[in-house]
């Protein structure tokens, strides 16, 4: 029993990792054992795959429940990554060591747990009772006891001065902890630790054996114990219930790593852990250059001298708590004194791209088949559909259940970046048709492998990944996103969507609101057409048509013509959804923000936007489009400034005088009761903006001119313009005055 090595670390420390990288390579032993399931043990050669690429997990689901399942996940920076890299590119034996995934799994259908496919929990963390504070994360409390912060840079400090007898002394307080009080330890941890013995004992007749195990249970797997409790063990395990189960390795991401994804041995930056991992010294330096440089892409202020003062700064800030090397606390602090002063920019950005440093992992096309894909391959045997590589055309009529399940699939594949399915037009937004033409491309199935990360089944999965999104998506983005759950079927989500949206509407600005205001129209006015359930949008279309309409004159102010061209662009979309809703709440404050519009110092080109928008609601009559006409078009005023009026006037591409011939008689009698000089001034205004329509449009507003002429003509003869045309032609002829 001698032979036996125990490496206790903590899940995910990268300093855990970089000790037990050391403590091999001195060690050599003949067997390494990992904790993890042991029904795992045929995909440890896909984790020496060169397409596998951190963070990735191991995934145990229930045969034909893939909702009830667990993950196991490998970071770069997981001491067990690293240990089963440095076995498997040494040849050295390697195997995991706990309960059996089918053990687990059965436990917890005992237990009536709820199922596991959202939430990751590691082996150290996958018990059925929850574990003490002691018990969750022992050597945390020790760091924070020691005056830390941050665990990585206690275990720094704590090698520099206890070398490679690190391991030994966490033994020790881990014993210590354990004696105590032993009602830290649950029984299933009991049933696990007597697991690890009667594998270690296995390994044992093969000569000297490694242990990489989470620093709680080292004390129960010392030579002593395994010796005392040899007898007793086989005992404990007899019995256990246990399920078929599938198992494979799925990519992870550093996000579903953290404490806030709900994971049990998360961790609270990834980014920073990985960094750590990577960076032998200057730890903060890089870091803060690192960070310097991420400001510097996003176009904020990041100078080399600020770095040199952030990494003083945070060296200072550590030796007055005590601490003999900065963590992440005080290179936050300094990051926050020193870059972002009274600004949360800087620091969110930072969060968002560093700390958390998302990545997604990658595993080869050989490893077996992801509970999703099972899934879709039996909604789609369901829906009596097929994935071809050939282009089909499908016609789906949403008032049958086929058509409306088949809709639903399609959407959520979409949700999750698989694209098979991609959605034409039939009869229109409204109908009962939907037309989407499918094809099934190769790299679909490693997409859907991805896609497994936020659930088993496509349902769960869409419904976490459109949660997901919806954390972080700007307004605009929400009120799409809003559209595709009700489409996609999925209540949770959307009801979700629709908080973030209400709440994100409340510090936007008027170009993000009037973008969110088309899809939440589009939702509100037809989801009951297309029988889908769900919170009614329209509240909340009232709340942001209101801000929207309360900011929009400031917004429209003195704007470049850049900008207004954009704004005007958001206004059209926005207006053709207030009216599409027609709802009487919103469209009077719609209108008052129009009136608004027509109002000294608004861009000209969203004034006469504006008026065109009012005399089609038929708000203003003719004689006041007049006054406007002629107000904006007045002698005094400068080309561009009228060109851009017309041009917000006429609509786009001349769109208003094309199919308004109310408004072409209007600007028509306007032009004609122009004088010479007036008309001279204007003209340059009236040909910019009229040289927008194209030729063949222009040739027929010269026919509709030509046909209101004769409309409007008298009968009765003028004179007086008739003998000009008298004498011009006598001069013609020859003939004297």
């Amino acid at each position: 029993m001698s032979s036996v090595h125990l490496l206790p670390i903590r899940h995910h420390g990268p300093g855990s990792a970089r000790s037990v990288l050391a403590a091999l390579d001195t060690l050599r032993p003949a067997t390494l054992l990992v904790e993890g399931p042991p029904d795992a043990d045929p995909l440890i050669p896909f984790l020496a795959h060169p397409e596998t690429l951190p963070p990735v997990a191991v995934l145990a689901h229930v045969q034909g429940r893939p909702e009830q399942s667990v993950f196991y996940p490998l970071a770069e920076f997981s001491p067990e990554w690293v240990a089963i890299r440095w076995a498997l590119e040494r040849g050295v034996p390697v195997g995991f060591m706990d309960l059996a995934a089918a053990v687990t799994l059965a436990q917890r259908e005992a237990a009536a747990e709820p199922p596991e496919a959202e939430s990751s929990d590691h082996t150290e963390e996958n018990q059925a009772e929850a574990p003490t504070p002691v018990r969750a994360d022992p050597l945390a409390l020790l760091a924070q006891a020691a005056g830390y912060s941050d665990f990585e840079r206690w275990w720094d400090a704590l090698v520099e001065s206890r070398g490679e007898g690190i391991f030994d002394a966490v033994n020790e307080v881990m014993a210590a902890l354990r004696e105590e009080d032993e009602g830290h330890t649950s029984e299933r941890d009991l049933l696990r630790e007597a697991q690890m013995r009667e594998i270690i004992r296995a390994a044992l007749k093969k000569g000297s054996v490694a242990v990489v195990c989470g620093a709680w249970h080292a004390p129960a797997l010392t030579p002593e114990v395994l010796e005392r409790e040899k007898k007793a063990d086989p005992a404990r395990l007899k019995g256990l219930p246990r399920v078929k189960t599938s198992l494979t390795v799925t990519p992870w991401t550093h996000g579903r790593l953290t404490q806030a994804s709900g994971y049990g041995a998360g961790i609270t930056s990834p980014g920073w852990y990985a960094h750590l991992f990577r960076t032998a010294a200057h730890v903060s330096e890089s870091w803060l250059t690192r960070s310097a440089r991420l400001l510097r892409e996003k176009g904020l202020d990041a100078s080399s001298a600020q770095v040199i003062d952030a990494t003083r700064l945070a060296d200072a800030l550590a030796a007055l708590r005590g601490r003999s090397l900065a963590g992440l606390d005080e290179l936050t602090d300094a990051t926050q004194a020193v870059f972002a002063w009274d600004s949360d920019t800087p620091l969110r950005l930072l969060s968002e791209q560093l700390f958390v440093g998302e990545v997604l992992g990658s595993v080869p096309a050989e490893v077996p088949a992801v509970p999703l894909a099972q899934d879709l391959a039996a909604t789609l045997k369901t829906l009596r559909l097929k994935q071809e590589a050939t282009t089909r055309e499908v016609t789906l009529d949403l008032r049958e259940d086929a058509g409306l399940n088949k809709s639903q699939l399609f959407h959520r594949l979409n949700l999750l970046g698989i694209p098979w399915a991609r959605q034409g037009h039939a009869g229109g937004t409204g109908t009962f048709k939907e037309e989407w033409t499918l094809r099934w491309e190769p790299e679909y199935a490693v997409r859907l492998i991805e896609a497994s990360r936020f659930g088993n089944t496509l349902v769960r999965a869409a419904n976490t990944a459109a949660i997901s999104r919806a954390r972080r998506a700007e307004l605009g983005e929400l009120s799409k996103l809003l559209e595709v759950t009700r489409l996609s079927g999925l209540p949770d989500a959307a009801r979700f969507t629709l908080q973030k949206l209400d709440e994100r509407a409340a510090s936007a600005d008027t170009p993000a609101l009037l973008d969110a205001l088309p899809p939440l129209a589009r939702l509100a006015r037809y989801g009951d057409v297309r029988s889908r359930e769900g919170d009614d949008p329209r509240p909340v279309f009232r709340t942001l048509t209101a801000r929207a309409a309360a900011g929009l004159p400031n917004a429209a102010h003195a704007l470049k013509d850049d900008a207004a061209q954009e704004l005007q662009k958001q206004l059209a979309e926005a207006d053709r959804a207030v009216r599409l809703l027609d709802d009487a709440e919103a469209t009077a404050e719609w209108v008052l923000a129009l009136h608004a519009l027509d109002a000294e110092g608004t861009a000209p080109l969203l004034r006469g936007d504006a008026v065109a928008r009012l005399r089609d609601r038929q708000l203003l009559d003719e004689d006041t489009v007049r006054e406007r006409l002629s107000a904006a078009l007045a002698a005094g005023q400068d080309v561009p400034t009228v060109a851009a009026w017309l041009d917000g006037f006429l609509g786009e591409g001349g769109v208003t005088l094309l199919h308004d011939a109310a408004a072409l008689a209007l600007l028509d009698g306007w032009v004609v009761s122009l004088d010479p000089e007036q008309f001279e001034a204007v003209l340059p205004a009236l040909r910019r903006s009229l040289s927008r329509i194209s030729p063949p449009e222009r040739r027929r507003l010269g026919e509709d001119l030509r046909g209101l002429e004769r409309e409007t003509a008298s009968t009765e003869v003028n004179e007086e313009l008739g003998m000009l045309a008298v004498a011009i032609g006598l001069r013609m002829l020859g003939v004297g005055e």
